[in-house]
This record gives C-alpha cells, structure tokens and sequence, in this order.
C-alpha cells in the first residue's frame, strides 16, 4: 500500500447558506469545485500581502450577462488595484448607468427576425441596437469635450468616467466606481468595441482624439515594474489576458527580470489543447516568464457568470480586509527612454 504520510483527505462539503464557509468546503472536494475553492484562499492570500498589487483581466460579454455588480463591489472592496478589460464590457457599463437595459432573451430564435426589429443579441441576452447607438454618438460627443486629446485609454477612461459622475448622478457602474476608488482602467483594444465606433464618429467630424495604445502598454509595465509583488485574476482569457502577462516580458527586455507574478488566478471556459491564449495554462505561461515555478496559481475551468457571484460573495462574506499596502518597490528598473 502507498505511504499516505503527508496526505491530505477530500473532506465531503457540507451545504450551507454561508458562501464563504461553502467555498471553504469546496477548497477539499475536488475536479473544478475544489479548484474554485482554492481561487478564493489565494485571492485572499493576496489581499493580506502588503507588497501585492492585483491585476484584474475582463475579457467575455460580463456586464450583458449580469455581472456589473458583482465587479462594482470587488473594485468597492479593493480586492483588484488595477483593471485591463475589453472595450465592449466598459461600453455596456456605460450603458446600464445611462439607463439602456440589457433584457432576457432566448438562444432558440429567428435572428433574421431580431435583425429586423432591430434587436442585437448576446446568446439569451437581448439589447436594441438603436439604444446603442445613442451611446456611440453620447462617446463622440464626449470626445469633442476633451479634444485635441492624446493620451493611453486610462488617460481616457479617467476623463470619461469624470464626465460620467456629473452627467448621471446618482447612477452607479463599473467605471463611475472605479473612478471614485482611483482604480485605473486600461482597454488595450479599444477600437474593437462601440467606445472605437464612438471616436471614429468623432474623427470623422474632424475632432482630434487619439488614443496611445503604446501608451498603455508602458503605463501597465511601469505599474508592474515599480510594485514589490503582483497578482492577476483573469476572467476570461483574450486581450486582456496576454496585456497583463506581457508586461513580464517588456520588464525583461529594459533590464529587468521581474520573476514573474506572485499569485495568479483564471476563470475560463477554454481548453488548453486548442493552443489559444484564454485556455493557455500558467505552467505554460512560465516558458514565456511570465509566470515563474514558485508563482501560487489555480486556474478554473468554469462559466465566469457561475464562478465571479460565488467568489466576490465568498469574499464579502469571509469579512477579508485589504491589508495596508507598503510603499517598497523592486529595485531601480531601466525603461526605454528614460
């Protein structure tokens, strides 16, 4: 019989109305629950790490499906410091705080037909077309207010959400919250989503607005560079994903092996076998330096809009605090430039 020194046993998880104590329990089932049990004791490994500043990726249609919430709470909370996102989960943001809805739909239907009454959909999530397009020209407008403007998205995104607070006061979302918190937004792909169709509808008036996605990518590194210990939470995978994980690799080639990140989590519905980003594994990620053998990691295979309410509840829930972060940076860093 094999030597059962050092082993732990899987422990049945006990049903409770205590989210935070169910995923506690989870932490020793196993397959994926187990799995998301664990994403929840290393986000808080993170939040009581001083020296840890966390990263968050969102990528998928989140804010369509629901999750607006649960992300305004989590950047309330300070469990991230820093946020990349795609374009299109911002734009809804901004769409449900200007009072445009996203309905229950069904993924059983003519879309010939929704196309005809005007009716975009998002798998069993409607929305109007023409109600976005409100938004686009709302963008557009904005931009004649800041313009000649040149600057990174976070630059943007700082002025936008400003622009926000004082236009629906009294209305909460993503932005306008990670606006009050001083979380900064970062859209590295900002022309693939309505917020890139606003501006060229701007431009196109002969408005000077520029968006530097160079900017951005030196920004984030100069985040990740100056900060003693990092951590990432990828919901989804795509773009934002490998714009955080990237950042490692810019250190290394301006004279600064960075390590990799500390801590490291993944909720994602993609595979690793089909050798896309979203389903990449972190082992793998460490050929890239991105993520080093000591890095404490979990990845998810799971629907975000399962994972995301159980985890931000379990969190709220447990009563974990964001430790007070300390001013120690790594070592001086050499940057392209400076």
């Amino acid at each position: 019989m094999a030597s059962r020194k050092g082993m732990r046993k899987t422990c049945p998880v006990c049903p409770t109305n205590d989210v935070s104590k169910l995923l506690e329990g989870m932490a020793l089932t196993g397959f994926q629950g187990r799995k998301l049990g664990e994403s929840v004791g290393i986000w808080k490994r993170m939040l009581a790490d001083p020296a840890c500043t966390i990263f968050l990726g969102l990528s998928g249609a989140m804010i369509p499906a629901g999750m607006q919430r649960c992300l305004v709470e989590m950047v309330r909370h300070h469990y991230v410091d820093a946020i990349v996102s795609t374009g299109a989960n911002i734009f809804h943001d901004i769409c449900e705080q200007a009072g445009i809805c996203h309905y229950l739909g069904h993924h059983h239907v003519d879309d010939a037909e929704l196309y005809e009454k005007g009716i975009d959909r998002i798998y069993n999530v409607f929305a109007f077309e023409e109600e976005f397009r409100t938004i686009d020209r709302g963008i557009a407008e904005f931009g004649e207010t800041i313009a000649p403007f040149r600057g990174s998205s976070r630059e943007f995104m700082h002025l936008l959400g400003k622009y926000l607070l004082e236009r629906y006061l009294g209305r909460d979302s993503l932005v306008a919250t990670c606006t009050q918190e001083k979380v900064p937004i970062f859209i590295p792909a900002l022309c693939d989503s309505s917020i890139g169709i606003g501006l060229l509808i701007a431009r196109r008036r002969g408005v000077d607005v520029d968006v530097d996605q160079i900017a951005d990518a030196d920004e984030i590194t100069c985040m990740v560079e100056d900060a003693q210990k990092t951590g990432v939470i990828f919901i989804g995978g795509g773009v934002p994903k490998n714009f955080i994980q990237q950042t490692q690799v810019i250190g290394s080639i301006h004279g600064k092996d960075l390590g990799g990140h500390d801590y490291a989590i993944q909720y994602t519905s993609d595979s690793p076998h089909w050798g896309g980003l979203s389903g990449c594994t972190f082992e793998e990620a460490i050929s890239w330096g991105k993520e080093s053998p000591a890095t404490t990691q979990v990845q998810v295979h799971v629907d975000a809009t399962i994972a995301l309410p159980l985890v931000v509840s379990a969190l709220i829930g447990s009563g974990v605090k964001r430790a007070k972060r300390t001013a120690v940076k790594k070592k001086k860093v050499v940057r392209q430039g400076r």
